[in-house]
């Protein structure tokens, strides 16, 4: 039994050591792994062609900032190669010999610092070629930017010279501008020779900068030109001749001093041309406008003149003719409304309005007489006289259309008239048609109320009659009095069928109701009551009302079965 535990103990230290060597083996030949690829990538970086470009840029001799920024990735190189290959060697060979030993603890802490490192390297490495390649590639951009800009610059260049005069005074600034950009040519040819591609490049852009701007200049420069020198000139050649041509013809300017303002353009035009001979091209387009806004204000106020001559010498008659047509029309207005004052009220002062309008004839008249003596003499200013004329003639239709109101006003009260005399007969018949209606009805009464408005409305068309028979009527009361016997007459007749309506019912309900009369005691003093209000005081609504109330306590909805039945057959007698 001692022996087999034994055994048993030492099958498993042997299974126990075998699994140890089995994983310490994995683990072993995994950091070789991680190794081989180090040393494959360190192999890699020590085998890429720095060298060799560091030689390349190293023959371009560069110069100045662009020599300072080679010896800088010089450098870089030079510490890489050496020193940073060298340490990772250490870290790589020291990572295998822990490794070896089966010190994995130690193993893994070298193999990734040996992997760090190879990172940064790697990183350092691709930066260097990247710089020393910008550097290589500059020259060549240099070569090929120089020659753009400069077939660029030899094309305004040779425009310049071959178009002097399109650039009027400005050429001599432009030229020195070519002076300028053709030394910043050399000195860019100079450094980029002398091998500094970066402060040469610097160089170029300023060049190129300048010769843009040249180029925007040359743009705007012959517009600018022709207009100080062209159409500025021929124009104020043209107000000129055109403004002594209209002073000759006896147009007035009074409040214009034109010959001032030619004078102060033309001064303004050669102020300007010196603004373009020192290249203040903001300024010269500025002062461009305003010349051009001034040069149109003149043309505008020459062009005013010319068609206000042409409107004043149409309306002149016109406005003669117009004034005497508003005068004549007025003294007969004033003739007819004389006339018709002694027949009918003017209560709209229409008699003192015809003499305002007389006067504001007569003022216009004068005011347009003072307007012909100046046109007869030549000392008027033709758009004043356009804009008195425009306002006389505006003030006229004002008048006329005045004086067209007032006579239809005239012709309204004699149509008026005539319509009121007429309405009398109507009333009168309305009137007779009422009264036969309510006789037809042989009541034993009329109301108070029904008789006073009965007397009201007659009195009303007998006003009216009297106002009508008037010497001197007034159209306005007469008006007034026409539409108050509408009023009265629409109100009477509905009076009239109410009345009519209430006595008709209540003798149907009473008829109805002695029915009841002899076994309802309250009934029979309903029917006694409204009796009395319908034969003895006439008062037909109250009446009404009594009967209706008690036969709807004794038979409900009697009433409205009745009063329905009534107005359906309105006009006929109804038994119940």
């Amino acid at each position: 039994m001692k022996s087999n535990t034994i055994l048993w103990i030492f099958l498993a230290i042997i299974l126990i050591a075998a699994v140890a060597y089995l994983a310490a083996f994995i683990v072993r030949r995994k950091n070789e792994g991680r190794l081989k690829e180090l040393e494959e990538r360190k192999m890699s970086l020590f085998e890429l062609p720095v060298n060799e470009e560091v030689d390349e840029v190293k023959q371009m001799h560069l110069v100045g900032q662009s020599q300072n920024t080679f010896r800088e990735w010089q450098e870089k190189w030079s510490d890489l190669s050496t020193a940073s290959f060298a340490e990772l060697e250490t870290k790589i060979f020291d990572a295998e010999n822990l490794n070896q030993t089966f010190k994995f603890g130690g193993v893994k802490k070298a193999i990734v610092d040996a992997e760090e490192t190879m990172d940064s390297m790697e990183s350092k490495v691709a930066d260097i070629r990247v710089g020393l390649k910008y550097l290589r590639d500059r020259e060549a951009e240099n070569s090929v930017a120089v020659q753009e800009a400069l077939d660029k610059y030899e094309e305004v260049k040779t425009q310049i010279t071959e178009e002097e005069a399109k650039f009027g005074p400005a050429i001599e600034s432009l030229k020195k501008e070519i002076d300028s950009i053709d030394n910043q040519f050399k000195s860019f040819v100079a450094l980029n020779t002398s091998g500094d591609p970066m402060e040469a490049g610097l160089v170029l852009a300023e060049a190129e900068e300048q010769a843009k701007a040249l180029e925007e200049k040359m743009t705007v420069i012959p517009g600018y030109f022709e207009e100080l020198d062209q159409e500025f000139p021929i124009q104020m050649k043209e107000i000129v001749s055109g403004h002594e041509t209209l002073v000759k013809q006896k147009y007035q300017f009074p409040e214009v001093k034109i010959e001032e303002q030619i004078k102060e353009v033309n001064q303004k035009i050669g102020k300007n041309v010196n603004n373009l001979k020192e290249m203040d091209l903001e300024l010269v387009k500025s002062e461009n406008e305003a010349i051009a806004e001034q040069i149109d204000g003149l043309y505008n106020i020459m062009e005013q003149e010319i068609e206000s001559k042409q409107f004043v010498d149409k309306n002149v008659k016109t406005t003669n003719e117009y004034i005497e047509h508003i005068s004549k029309n007025n003294k007969q207005l004033k003739i007819e409304l004389d006339h018709v004052s002694q027949s009918y009220a003017l209560n709209n002062n229409e008699q003192g309005r015809a003499e305002e309008f007389e006067k504001q004839v007569d003022n216009i008249a004068k005011a347009f007489k003072e307007t012909e003596e100046k046109i007869n003499k030549n000392t008027v200013v033709y758009s004043d006289a356009e804009f008195e004329i425009k306002n006389h003639l505006e003030a006229l239709d004002e008048v006329e259309n005045n004086q067209i109101a007032i006579n239809e006003s005239v012709t309204e009260m004699r149509e008026g008239e005539k319509m009121a005399q007429s309405k009398i007969d109507t009333f009168e018949f309305d009137m007779r048609a009422i009264k036969r209606k309510v006789d037809k009805q042989r009541l034993p009464g009329l109301p108070k109320d029904y008789l006073d408005f009965f007397y009201v409305a007659t009195d009303r068309i007998e006003e009216l009659s009297h106002e009508l028979n008037k010497m001197r009527i007034d159209m306005d009361r007469i008006n007034q009095l026409v539409s108050f016997c509408e009023e009265d007459i629409q109100m009477l007749d509905d009076k009239t069928e109410e009345l009519i309506d209430s006595a008709a019912l209540t003798e149907q309900m009473l008829q109805y109701s002695n029915r009841y009369r002899m076994t309802d005691e309250d009934m029979a003093e309903a029917v006694t009551k409204s009796y009395e209000l319908f034969t003895e005081e006439h008062r037909y609504n109250d009446a009404l009302d009594e009967i209706g109330v008690a036969l709807e306590q004794v038979e409900p909805g009697a009433f409205k079965r009745i009063e329905a039945a009534y107005f359906s057959t309105k006009g006929n007698n109804t038994q119940f």
